[in-house]
């Protein structure tokens, strides 16, 4: 187990980072930036080579992402970028039939077409095997029914990787993947919602009315669905959470520059033990949470799935970290942290969300706990 990126590692991190320095590092409209990150591959970084992505396992995947959350300040679109790629390209690439993959991995690879993952309902958020939506097998098609409560991406998706119960009362095997095209009758995407943070990647609802996915649109088998689900969850909170450590990363070199160009009382403010012990925690949550993340893909590379608690591991590491880190860097630019202009309290809004979306900590702190042999 050697996480010392090799120089092609080191490599392909500084084109993105570059690439992302020069094209997403300031406002735009969501298309573009979106074609700029095609541009850079990062639609595409774990797609196969034969579908037109660069074939990355998790742990070059997540380098990648790692260097795109430390050079776009816009987290929120960074995250739009990971759903796609790990909730929606992902189980294609796993669970779709050969003839799905050959329609579908080329246009999410290229960013022709967004993903979006349709799981969560008003009365399903953690427990994801009581899903009201149904898909209801009719002749040669799916037919679908009920309304998803928090689709990221949904607002601007192409494609819905949708999970409907298609055997009320099955519980964890009356669950079905499917991919739905939003071009399709009885789709209707809602309004982007009004967030705390992460507002570069639009969210909303997203309802459907009798509608018919042909059956060729089915991923694995049916029932299935819940262990689709929990293989996209596997690569999402490993390679996603990557994203936030190239966040802390930006996060904390900037904290460093400000405590020694800061002064107070004659001298930076680096200077007194309060701050620099300060900096010097929010380096040690940052490479423990590293650390955790590098050690989760590495697994998923080495033996595939069965690393549930290992991905637990690494996304509460990160998640806590990114939200601690992000106070102490508010109070370490003092009230210049506290306004908007500043760029400093966007960290914290973009990482409390991090202990909800991909399973709550709450959630991730069971599936260790289950792990222990509690």
């Amino acid at each position: 187990m050697d996480f010392a990126l090799t120089a092609a590692q080191t490599q392909r991190y500084e084109e993105v980072l570059r690439g992302t320095r020069e094209r997403l590092t300031g406002d735009g409209e969501f298309a573009d930036k979106w074609r700029a990150a095609a541009d850079l591959g990062l639609t595409g970084l774990c797609v196969p080579v034969e579908h037109g992505g660069s074939g990355l396992g998790a742990f070059e995947t997540a380098i990648c992402l790692e260097a795109f959350g430390r050079g776009c300040p816009d987290t929120g679109f960074v995250f739009a970028v990971c759903a796609h790629l790990l909730a929606g390209a992902v189980p294609i690439r796993d669970f779709g039939s050969p003839a799905l993959r050959r329609d579908l991995l080329p246009g999410l690879a290229s960013g022709e077409l967004v993903a979006a993952n349709a799981i969560t309902e008003d009365e399903a958020g953690s427990d994801t095997s009581k899903l009201s939506v149904t898909a209801r097998h009719d002749g040669g098609s799916y037919v679908v029914d009920g309304e998803k409560s928090f689709v990221s991406n949904g607002p601007n998706a192409d494609l819905l990787l949708t999970y409907a119960s298609t055997s009320p009362g099955g519980g964890f095997l009356g669950i079905s993947a499917l991919v739905v095209s939003t071009e399709l009758g009885g789709v209707t995407r809602g309004e982007p919602f009004e967030k705390m943070g992460l507002e570069g990647c639009p969210a909303g609802r997203v309802s459907f009315t009798s509608c018919h996915v042909p059956d060729s649109h089915l991923l694995g088998a049916e029932g299935q669905g819940s262990a689709i689900f929990a293989h996209a969850m596997n690569w999402e909170r490993a390679c996603l959470f990557a994203a936030y450590v190239g966040m802390m990363d930006d996060q904390l070199e900037r904290c460093v520059a400000h405590a020694g160009q800061r002064r107070q009382f004659g001298r930076a403010i680096g200077g007194f033990q309060a701050v620099s012990h300060q900096i010097a925690t929010m380096k040690q949550r940052l490479e423990s949470a590293r650390l955790l993340l590098y050690r989760a893909c590495w697994l998923i590379d080495q033996a595939g799935d069965g690393q549930a608690a290992a991905t637990a591991l690494a996304k509460v590491a990160v998640s806590e970290a990114a939200v601690a880190n992000s106070l102490s860097a508010i109070q370490i630019f003092g009230a210049a942290g506290y306004l908007v202009p500043g760029g400093v309290e966007r960290y914290l809004r973009n990482s409390v969300p991090t202990t909800l979306f991909s399973g709550t900590t709450e959630i991730q702190r069971e599936i260790i706990a289950r792990e222990v042999g509690l």
